[in-house]
């Protein structure tokens, strides 16, 4: 087998490298990332981020199991907020799903798939 062993050189300061646009806490698992293009959410959505945070498993108080959003101008997110909940029962630190990725359908709802409840959801805006 020829496996190639990388070369990392010499060590570097952090400041010779582009900082995270985001911090996210420990074990919070962000897998599927999907910038919105779409036209069926409040304008306030238009190419923000959305995240699926899978959630932890091996940590007495569990994190994660949400969707988060994050609002950018121009190369930094400057804020982040929860978007979809539910799928981890805090009280009991029982979880029922874990979403995973995100696909946007042609009239701009999110599908999200969720590998724990073998399932996919399609999160839709629907204006008063």
């Amino acid at each position: 087998m020829g496996f190639i062993i990388p070369k990392y050189g010499t060590k570097s300061s952090c400041n010779e490298f582009k900082k995270p646009a985001w911090k996210f806490r420990a074990h919070v698992a962000p897998l599927g990332v999907k910038f919105y293009t779409g036209k069926q959410f409040p304008e306030k959505y238009s190419n923000a981020i959305f995240i699926a945070q899978h959630g932890s498993w091996n940590r007495s108080n569990k994190i994660g199991y949400r969707i988060m959003v994050g609002f950018k101008t121009e190369n930094n997110i400057d804020k982040m907020e929860v978007f979809a909940s539910g799928w981890l029962d805090n009280k009991t630190q029982k979880a029922w799903g874990r979403p995973v990725a995100f696909a946007q359908m042609p009239d701009g709802s999110l599908l999200v798939s969720d590998d724990y409840a073998d399932l996919i959801y399609r999160i839709s805006y629907e204006a008063n």
